[in-house]
């Protein structure tokens, strides 16, 4: 056994000790963005203003399993969604801000009137415990390393909501196929049913010929999202209720009736339900599964320029969203609307009469800043956020700013 001896950080010897273990990456997160490494590499040259720093922002905190980018983010800074500087602060240590791990010992340095947060080392050049000798036995080892990584979010706030969600325009759904029939007369369809269906005159519902097999997400009451300024449908949100695989495409058959006369039969497309949230019948709709994306949470603010209005609460049937909520808002990629923009809730504040005034004159309240929200799932015109933060309901209509 070879007894090696390190005078580095934690960090760096876990990637030497991966290194030597030949341990391989199965998975890659996605790097940061152009703006957010500009962004990191300016702080990371001069580190923020002390003035920017919590109340209570620690000399040090030890990651933990559990812990979010978001949570860290906001143990040392003000503003939570600043997280690109957070990252700017140790820089020189992580070269990629998904690439946190629990066990790794974050230090706070406020040396010089500026804060900098460094990873593994004080500000006085000390390393946490004896990193000096560590002994290490060759051996061979396969796992995912960014799978022990820290999310931006709780995944289970977003994750779930990613498969659920189906926006379409008019051309979508003008082409969307239906079930319109069920083995055995059976009413309501569930995981394991087959059925059958059809796609609209000049669409039938055929095979991808890409694929073995095609998924389908079935919906139902197509909603129609309209922008509270404007009245613009920005597209019609449609309520998730199952998934189903086409096995079968729809074809015709022809056939002799009794006086020999040429017909032809519609077969329709045979369809098995994958999963189910909610029973589906006959009626449902169909659309293409899309395409699942690696998503990069980092949050980070929205354009001083760029201002939205929230549409509604998705999957809810109040009007007021609570925290941890998803709500729809205005904006979308046209734009300029991106994952991980965070934004500040405004309520608008209420119009009333002037009482103390004889001529009892109509005044407006000032609009009240009321939390945070991050867009996570941007369509065209339209995307939706998770609400983050709140000191009051959220509602449609409330009014979306920078949150610098």
């Amino acid at each position: 056994m070879n007894k090696l001896s390190f005078h580095t950080l934690a960090p760096t010897l876990a990637l030497a000790a991966a290194s030597l273990l030949c341990t391989l990456s199965l998975a890659k997160l996605p790097p940061p963005t152009a703006a957010q490494r500009s962004t990191a590499e300016q702080v990371s040259q001069s580190g923020v203003a002390l003035s920017e720093l919590a109340a209570n922002a620690p000399p040090s905190y030890t990651i933990r399993a559990g812990d979010t980018l978001w949570d860290i983010s906001g143990l040392f800074l003000k503003s939570v969604w600043r997280w690109p500087e957070l990252w700017g602060m140790n820089m020189a240590d992580i070269k990629n801000p998904h690439l946190i791990y629990p066990g790794q010992t974050l230090f706070l340095d406020t040396r010089d009137g500026r804060a900098r947060l460094r990873l593994g080392i004080d500000g006085n050049g000390n390393a946490p415990g004896d990193l000096n000798t560590v002994r290490i036995s060759p051996r061979t080892r396969i796992e995912n390393i960014s799978a022990g990584a820290l999310p931006t979010l709780k995944s289970h706030l977003i994750e779930p909501f990613l498969a659920e969600p189906i926006i379409a325009d008019d051309a979508n759904l003008g082409t969307a196929a239906r079930i319109v029939a069920t083995q055995e007369g059976r009413v309501l369809l569930t995981r394991g049913d087959r059925a059958y269906a059809r796609g609209p005159a000049g669409y039938p519902l055929q095979d991808d010929t890409t694929k073995k097999y095609q998924i389908f997400r079935v919906f139902r009451n197509a909603t129609a999202l309209k922008d509270p300024l404007t009245g613009e449908v920005l597209g019609y949100e449609a309520r998730y209720v199952g998934t189903a695989k086409l096995q079968r495409s729809e074809t015709t058959q022809s056939r002799m009736d009794a006086q020999g006369k040429g017909l032809t039969d519609i077969v329709p497309a045979t369809i098995d339900i994958i999963a189910a949230k909610e029973e589906m019948r006959v009626g449902d709709r169909l659309l293409p599964d899309p395409p699942r994306q690696i998503q990069s949470y980092v949050p980070h603010a929205s354009p001083v320029s760029l201002e939205a209005r929230i549409v509604s609460v998705y999957g809810s049937a109040v009007a007021n969203a609570a925290q941890n909520q998803v709500v729809a808002i205005n904006k979308g990629m046209r734009d300029g609307i991106e994952s991980g923009h965070v934004m500040a809730i405004m309520n608008d504040g209420s119009r009333l009469i002037d009482k103390t005034d004889p001529s009892l004159p109509q005044i407006k309240l000032p609009d009240e800043r009321s939390g945070l929200l991050m867009v996570f799932l941007p369509f065209e015109k339209v995307s939706y956020a998770l609400v983050l933060d709140i000191d009051q309901g959220v509602k449609a209509g409330d009014r979306l700013i920078s949150p610098r």
